[in-house]
């Protein structure tokens, strides 16, 4: 839902903090001249132009297609317009005919001068290889739904989730740093809470842990106090650099 939540003027919502203003998640990833998105929620456009990081990108991978991670993907049309070149999206099978059906407008034949984002859709069967990045998808549940997670050299990106499999677990040993769904305070049937984030960042031992896809439950800077250092809260325009 993003926080400020629409209605809502609790204290993290009118929270002065820019840490507490959160936007639908999404990471951007670069490795050398290779850069890629996982997800394109709804405020894409805006998460990239104050980022500065609207000039270049090679792919995008979709976790899931729930609207807070698909909703920004026509902004990759800013891509495709002043650099020519046409954008992979890679998802699994399910979420491609998803993808086809939410953004079949794209692929109508328009007359000249229309423009529509130049996308590919490109299933993900198993390790992709883009540029300089090797990505390795992980599976993970979201309540009853398969939705991916992944693992990129030492980091992994795993939102949405409720319950990691055995097979995953295992993939997400050794990381330097990890980035873990952590919605709320409150048990939630479909995704981890807040405890529950910080009992599995332990168990996995990531070097380094940042929590993502928080609701207005979690005060930035109270939040973080009650937590160790290697596990904080993410923020929007944050940057970490993984070495190695």
């Amino acid at each position: 839902m993003g926080v400020p939540q629409l209605g809502c003027r609790c204290a993290v919502c009118t929270s002065a903090d820019p840490r507490n203003h959160r936007t639908r998640p999404s990471v951007h990833i670069q490795q050398g001249e290779t850069q890629i998105l996982i997800d394109a929620p709804p405020e894409l456009r805006l998460q990239l132009l104050r980022t500065g990081l609207d000039q270049h990108l090679d792919a995008v991978l979709i976790t899931h297609t729930h609207a807070d991670h698909i909703m920004g993907l026509d902004d990759i049309r800013g891509f495709t317009i002043y650099t020519g070149r046409t954008v992979p999206v890679y998802a699994e099978a399910s979420a491609l005919d998803d993808l086809k059906r939410v953004f079949r407008y794209i692929f109508f034949p328009y007359p000249p001068g229309v423009s529509t984002p130049q996308i590919e859709f490109r299933e993900i069967t198993g390790e992709l290889q883009i540029g300089e990045l090797t990505i390795e998808p992980l599976r993970v549940f979201h309540g009853e739904m398969p939705i991916l997670a992944f693992r990129i050299g030492d980091f992994a990106y795993v939102t949405d989730v409720s319950y990691i499999p055995p097979d995953t677990w295992e993939r997400l040993q050794g990381l330097k740093l990890l980035i873990l769904d952590a919605l709320r305070r409150e048990p939630h049937p479909t995704h981890f809470h807040f405890e529950k984030a910080v009992e599995v960042a332990q168990q996995l031992g990531a070097q380094h842990t940042l929590f993502t896809h928080l609701t207005h439950d979690l005060d930035y800077e109270a939040t973080n106090a009650q937590l160790p250092p290697n596990i904080q809260l993410a923020y929007d325009g944050q940057v970490i650099e993984v070495e190695g």
